[in-house]
């Protein structure tokens, strides 16, 4: 999977891909449109940061490329890249239990802080993707 060198992009199956984790200085894009929404990413190789309409929607430390970014009510789903292990946190539902699925395996159930945040630990290497999907239970 390649990083996103347009920094974020819309994709034929109507989802997002962002992150370039390969830079080595802060890049940002603001005011991209995509279904109605205004997104903002923030990508280098320390950190990722998506944002829709000023709000947190995912981060990830160190820097990721992620790729076909999908988010509904009940479900998110992508897959992520990078050059080492990556903690990402997600903007979710607060106070609520979501089932977690990394490269078709089952990580568990987490639930989501009062904030609703979710935050959960990804192992990656270089060169090849991981799919994540994580559904409200």
């Amino acid at each position: 999977m390649p990083v996103v060198s347009e920094l974020i992009r819309r994709e034929s199956d109507k989802t997002l891909s962002f992150g370039d984790y390969t830079l080595g200085t802060k890049s940002k894009l603001d005011n991209f449109d995509f279904q109605g929404d205004l997104y903002k990413v923030k990508t280098f190789n320390e950190v990722t940061k998506l944002e829709r309409n000023g709000m947190f929607v995912y981060e990830s430390i160190p820097g990721t490329a992620v790729e076909h970014f999908a988010a509904s009510d009940s479900e998110v789903s992508f897959t992520v890249e990078g050059e080492s292990d990556a903690q990402i946190t997600l903007e979710l539902e607060p106070e609520t239990e979501y089932d977690i699925n990394i490269n078709g395996s089952d990580s568990g159930t987490m639930k989501t802080n009062l904030g609703g945040k979710l935050s959960l630990s990804v192992e990656l290497d270089a060169g090849n993707a991981v799919k994540v999907k994580v559904v409200k239970k």
